[in-house]
């Protein structure tokens, strides 16, 4: 089968393509028939440590396609079945998936729609709903808005009830997002936002802060924060790990302040966070109140572009591969 390996040579991270037998499932395991993968701009960093194989490891972790092979001990999922998954290796035409990781793709969605799901849904419901506990008539803000989880985040502020501001350095974006329910779009890029923020909160600053660029907007979402504030800390795509940190707002407002990674996760921990997904996501993707973005699709051997695309900041939601 054709796949996609990634390997790091400092800060450059270079995808090859390969040649490799199709893999067979494990006991308790189903193998993938890949028709559409997407694009994670942290499967793709080179600079971050957490991200990095000097000697190559299998690209891509999110992936739409039919089962083709179901491993022992398996049950529920049966050859034929679509599913979208998040997997090691998805860049590939088939890929070895943990069935406790993989939900049925409803029929309205293509296999490209499904591929956009995973990992931006479910990092957005871990930001939002599991550590970030969003209520209906709390104020979200979205650094970072035009991304695959600031699109997802948006959507998903929308659905819980709450009032969501986004930030992004392209106007152009933001009036995209206002067609998805995006209430204050904010247009700033490196500059502080807090002022505005709290501005358009009456004083009263936001509930939940995801900052998904890193550190040059740290402070401003932090400082845009109101009393028992939360900011999950959820990307670094500005390659900035170091920044001011205010103690004495930290500690006067009761502010929480945490990080979402799937790196440090269990099997276990990724479970339950995808039964989470489907439990409170899914529904409203079911019945089309929640869509996927796609901003383009590109044919599987022209990976390499897609990347360059996804780098240079120009898409609004998700970028995705197609495999025929």
């Amino acid at each position: 089968m054709k796949c996609y390996w990634i390997r790091h040579e400092g800060n450059d991270a270079i995808l090859e393509l390969r040649e490799l037998p199709i893999p067979e499932p494990g006991p308790g395991q189903v193998l993938l028939r890949v028709r559409a993968a997407s694009l994670n701009r942290g499967d793709l960093l080179g600079a971050i440590a957490f991200h990095r194989a000097a000697a190559g490891r299998p690209a891509g972790v999110d992936a739409a396609g039919e089962v083709h092979t179901v491993g022992v001990g398996v049950r529920g999922l049966k050859r034929g079945d679509r599913v979208m998954a998040r997997s090691r290796g998805c860049f590939a035409e088939y890929v070895v998936v943990d069935p406790a990781l993989a939900t049925p793709i409803p029929q309205h969605l293509s296999w490209e729609q499904a591929a956009a799901i995973p990992i931006s849904y479910v990092t957005a419901w871990e930001a939002l709903i599991q550590f970030g506990r969003l209520k209906a008539g709390e104020w979200l803000l979205v650094a970072g808005a035009s991304s695959g989880v600031g699109v997802a985040s948006i959507q998903l502020g929308k659905v819980l009830g709450a009032s969501v501001i986004g930030v992004s350095g392209s106007a152009a974006k933001l009036e995209k997002l206002r067609a998805l329910g995006l209430d204050i779009g904010i247009h700033a890029r490196g500059e502080d936002f807090s002022a505005r923020v709290l501005e358009a909160t009456g004083g009263k600053g936001a509930d939940l802060a995801v900052n998904l660029v890193g550190g040059t907007v740290f402070a401003a979402c932090q400082r845009s924060l109101g009393n028992f504030g939360r900011l999950a800390v959820v990307g670094y795509v500005d390659g900035v790990m170091k920044t001011e940190f205010d103690l004495e707002a930290t500690h006067g407002k009761r502010l929480d302040i945490f990080g979402i990674s799937n790196a440090p996760l269990t099997p276990a921990m990724r479970a339950e966070a995808t039964r989470g997904f489907n439990r409170d996501v899914m529904p409203a993707i079911a019945d089309g109140r929640v869509a996927p973005v796609i901003d383009r699709v590109f044919p599987f051997d022209q990976l390499p572009m897609a990347k360059a695309y996804v780098e240079s900041g120009a898409q609004t939601g998700k970028v995705v591969l197609r495999l025929d």
